[in-house]
């Protein structure tokens, strides 16, 4: 993992290798913390950060989750992102903003730990490189809805895709896919899922998987494109039956589905319509297509 100069870390800027926390920060012992997921790109007019008012809006729903009352702004938080990016000379990359529970207390009840609101980036190129991925489904089930706040990005959700993640060690499989407590399609470990089926596009309906942002670009790119885009539940013998399928996620970007439970969709390949509106979205996101600069925040 390559570092930058400085992360931004309780209203200052630090040094990497001086950002550090305690050893008994409760949000390390109990995964109660809140994260986002947000790129940087290098565009013709400079570089341009995706969707970044989104990405903090969600980052303020997901700590209110936990009662962690963020003493920034979105618009603060926004701002010193913009900051950090300029002094890190990161044209294209990676942002971390992330919100955890520090050193105070121990126990269950995090009430009276202080914050630690910190974010990061660092230069970062595909997360999964390949142009058509080969999914297994998971033997673990997305986590049940009623056992969490499902649509918030918490720190502990994410035991749930690593456990995924580690049971495709050492397969042929590039990602995995979860279900739901009832055996319809979720999303995949930090990936929303969609497929394709008659030229209609069908993605699981919110309230089992995260709300998406990349998700969400996506359906507008579809719709506006001409597609017709459908929130449904979808079973996995609809989802081996699909013309097409991919995953969509902001370090995923926009990865067409080659496999799932080696049944290949179409020929096995990314498919013309998945490609068409990976190219969609890599227009909107680089700049190249300004009907979507609404989607970018550039670094003056």
């Amino acid at each position: 993992m390559e570092s930058t100069e400085f992360i931004w870390m309780n209203g200052t800027f630090v040094p990497w290798n001086e950002a550090k926390v305690h050893v008994l920060s409760h949000s390390l012992h109990y995964g109660g913390g809140a994260f986002e997921g947000i790129r940087v790109y290098k565009t013709a007019q400079g570089p341009a950060v995706f969707r970044l008012q989104e990405h903090m809006q969600r980052l303020h729903y997901s700590a209110g989750v936990l009662g962690m009352a963020i003493p920034y702004s979105v618009e603060q938080l926004c701002a010193k992102t913009c900051e950090l990016l300029k002094r890190n000379k990161l044209e294209q990359g990676y942002i971390r903003p992330l919100v955890i529970y520090g050193y105070g207390v121990m126990g269950l009840d995090p009430s009276n730990a202080p914050l630690e609101v910190i974010i990061s980036c660092w230069p970062w190129g595909a997360y999964i490189p390949v142009e058509a991925a080969d999914i297994k489904v998971s033997k673990y089930i997305r986590i049940h809805p009623d056992s969490t706040v499902a649509d918030a990005k918490i720190c502990g959700h994410y035991v749930n895709s690593i456990l995924a993640v580690l049971e495709l060690k050492g397969s042929r499989y590039h990602e995995a896919l979860f279900l739901d407590t009832n055996g319809f399609i979720a999303e995949g470990p930090g990936e929303n899922f969609f497929m394709i089926k008659d030229n209609e596009i069908l993605t699981p309906p919110l309230g089992t998987i995260l709300a998406g942002i990349t998700r969400a670009t996506m359906i507008e790119i579809a719709r506006d494109s001409g597609f017709t885009v459908t929130e449904k539940r979808i079973s996995l013998k609809d989802a081996l039956a699909a013309d097409e399928a991919f995953f969509t996620g902001t370090a995923a970007e926009v990865i067409p589905i080659g496999s799932i439970d080696d049944t290949p969709l179409g020929d096995g390949k990314a498919g013309p319509i998945s490609l068409a509106l990976k190219t969609a979205y890599l227009d909107a996101i680089y700049g190249r297509n300004t009907d979507y600069n609404k989607f970018l925040t550039f670094i003056k």
